[in-house]
């Protein structure tokens, strides 16, 4: 598996090169959401996907993959990369460092290998079975999550409350006044702080499984658990709750429940 965790890397990389140029460079975007509501997508999502169908095409021509920006190819097979290039489309044309490339292996429907990349930033937090750990240049740490018992302690993170359904709002709403301190807007990066100890608490919905798929390694990986708001696995039901310290999944899931899908 450490094969695939190296190879992670490299796709991270190659998508770095495609995106980099375009951020803050003024570039323009396109509204895929229609009716539904604004859903920018802009060259830098397009190319950089392509650009990591390729390497793994070219690589393991007999794994399957699911990205948001192609749809999928074999997602039946036993190994599947789950990729979303530009996590946080808003953030990247608003210039703001605070979007990430997500990428995924599962095994077995079950992801395994996770990476959360900030090339900007020049990190990449990536969790598997040989553990988790951030990549800054030549220099690699440990990722390890914080103990935070109680809610009340916790700092806590959803990109926009205005995801929610009322009945998700209300239950958000909930746990933001219990908990210490809420910060809004941070998208897939808020999940590598869970995993570096920084943050303690992501709950939100309306996610596909590129947006979650690549977070459940790290986080896990790094000493924390991820799980939906009935406190089961993740699934299409699009409403994840992640957590650095696992005492805090009853006492966030108390009112999340009541939400549940």
């Amino acid at each position: 598996m450490i094969e695939f965790e190296s190879f992670a890397v490299e796709l991270a990389h190659e998508a770095a090169r495609v995106t980099l140029p375009f951020f803050r460079s003024g570039i323009g975007h396109e509204d895929k959401g229609g009716a539904a509501g604004f859903d920018p997508v802009t060259e830098g999502d397009k190319q950089a996907e392509a650009a990591i169908r390729r390497l793994i095409a070219a690589r393991y021509p007999d794994h399957g993959v699911i990205g948001e920006e192609y749809g999928e190819d074999r997602p039946d097979a036993e190994h599947v990369w789950v990729l979303d290039p530009i996590d946080g489309t808003r953030a990247f044309i608003s210039g703001l460092p605070l979007w990430t490339t997500l990428i995924a292996l599962r095994v077995a429907e079950k992801p395994t290998v996770g990476l959360i990349a900030q090339p900007y930033l020049d990190e990449i937090f990536i969790g598997g079975p040989s553990g988790a750990r951030l990549l800054r240049g030549a220099t690699e740490r440990p990722l390890a999550v914080r103990a935070c018992e109680h809610l009340t302690d916790a700092v806590i993170s959803t990109t926009d409350p205005d995801i929610f359904n009322g009945a998700e709002r209300g239950a958000w709403t909930q746990v933001r006044a219990a908990a210490r301190l809420a910060r809004l807007g941070c998208d897939a990066y808020a999940y590598a702080m869970v995993a570096a100890g920084q943050m303690d608490l992501v709950a939100e919905a309306s996610l596909k499984s590129w947006d979650w798929s690549a977070l459940v390694p790290v986080i896990e990986a790094a000493g924390g658990r991820v799980v939906n708001w009935r406190g089961a696995a993740p699934d299409g039901t699009g409403q994840i709750l992640a957590v650095g310290d696992s005492r805090l999944i009853d006492q966030a899931l108390v009112t999340l429940k009541r939400a549940a899908a």
